[in-house]
């Protein structure tokens, strides 16, 4: 059963550490749906085109779908020491219909073989990704337009700069989701063409139909050249940035998150369900979901760079170098998966403290710039009303005021064309509202 396909030309068998290191079983097992639907389109190609007898066709599609029927199920059980998912389900189509099933291989080479495996299971996998990620933005848009009207300030440095809402906050996330779904969507666009029929790298002379499996397999078209075909693996590349830029986003929502949480800020605080506590400090909440999806955002980037290194001193065409594509892909996908599948429900469950939002907002002096406006709309300029601002903030510091509690008689003193008005221009709903614009 475990014959290697290229056994023929050898006069011995592979040494026990070879075939271990040599196979892939363990990860491009999860391609076998991928593999059997890429066999299926490539034995009716061959039967229509009569390269193959079509009873032959026949009992190998019969086959391959009962295989795909009892792997699913349970039925039938991976092989862990097959060298990989193609030569386990090839050896065992051969093994159930017999001699029909050596013909499936006709005018294919595991190169585009493979080629076409990743292809199909990447598109798979980044619709998966694009509707976690929708359901993600509609969560998180859902948070956000909860909480129109909750004043908190906003931050540059970290430092309270302006007054925004909690969710203009929450919907530059959504913005940011939008596009990686696009980045996404475009990947999977240039990846939706076929490889297979470039055989090894140069094609084959039987005469094939490549465009019949390409419009079987739901593929846009044929890699038109064949030594790309096999060789390229750009879509791996292209998919893993995109998952990057993903987990960037989410790594800077979930460290606000984190802080937000805290008791320096208490802004939000987290469901029980989506929080752990201490082994020792019986008072505490810890945000571990957030912090792990902010931790895993580093093997994210870890698997691109990996992917990257292992494509960029290749010669075409294949080169074994090629099979670590899967595991760097396959974690990445699933890590994000999996980073989203706990965020979700935490951001959908998270309390939002209004009250303490507002109250810092109120205490940091995030109102100046529209102090500063309202003198400029009195006629003094820019830069003059920015310094007379600036000395309106250091006075109420020094007196332990805001600047709607400074009293009138000390904006005056600091500038004439202060007046009664000035209270409603500061006012942090009016700054919120005359500020952000639909």
């Amino acid at each position: 059963m475990n014959t290697k396909l290229w056994a023929g030309r050898f006069s011995k068998e592979a040494d026990q550490r070879t075939n271990d290191f040599n196979s892939s079983i363990k990860f491009d097992s999860r391609m076998y749906r991928e593999d059997i639907d890429g066999s299926i389109a490539h034995a009716v190609m061959l039967g229509t085109q009569g390269i193959i007898p079509v009873e032959d066709c026949e009992k190998i599609i019969n086959g391959l779908k009962q295989i795909k029927e009892d792997i699913t199920s349970g039925a039938l059980l991976i092989d862990p020491d097959a060298e990989d998912i193609h030569t386990f389900i090839e050896q065992t189509l051969t093994a159930r219909i017999g001699d029909a099933g050596k013909r499936l291989h006709t005018g294919r080479s595991r190169n585009d073989q493979v080629a076409t495996d990743i292809r199909l299971t990447l598109r798979k996998e980044c619709e998966e990704v694009m509707d976690m990620l929708r359901h993600l933005t509609d969560t998180i848009f859902n948070k956000a337009h909860e909480n129109e009207n909750t004043i908190m300030p906003g931050y540059t440095h970290l430092q309270r700069a302006q007054p925004i809402t909690f969710c203009m906050q929450l919907s530059a996330y959504v913005s940011m989701l939008e596009r990686d779904m696009g980045r996404l969507s475009d990947a999977k666009a240039r990846m939706n063409y076929s490889p297979l029929g470039s055989g090894a790298l140069a094609g084959t002379t039987y005469p094939i139909n490549r465009a019949m499996t390409a419009e079987l397999l739901g593929f846009d078209g044929v890699v038109e050249n064949t030594l790309d075909g096999v060789s390229d693996r750009d879509f791996c590349l292209e998919i893993a940035s995109a998952l990057s830029i993903l987990m960037v986003h989410l790594s800077r929502l979930c460290e606000e998150i984190i802080l937000w949480c805290s008791w320096e800020f208490k802004f939000v605080e987290l469901d029980d369900a989506f929080s752990t506590g201490s082994s020792i400090m019986p008072q505490k909440k810890n945000p571990d979901l957030a912090e792990l999806i902010r931790g895993k955002s580093g093997r994210v980037f870890g698997d691109l760079m990996a992917l990257l290194t292992a494509m960029k001193g290749l010669p075409l065409a294949y080169n074994k170098d090629m099979q670590e594509d899967k595991e760097a892909i396959f974690d990445a996908i699933d890590t994000v998966k999996m980073c989203m599948t706990a965020l979700d429900p935490m951001i959908d469950t998270m309390r939002v403290i209004p009250e303490n939002m507002r109250r810092a907002a109120a205490e940091g002096f995030i109102n100046a710039t529209d102090c500063a406006d309202y003198l400029v709309g009195k006629g003094l300029p820019f830069r003059d009303a920015y310094k007379a601002t600036g000395e309106l903030v250091a006075l109420c510091i020094k007196e332990k005021l805001t600047l709607e509690t400074l009293p009138l008689d000390m904006y005056k003193n600091v500038c004439e064309l202060f007046d009664e008005d000035v209270y409603k221009a500061i006012n942090l709903e009016t700054c919120v509202k005359n500020r952000i614009k639909k």
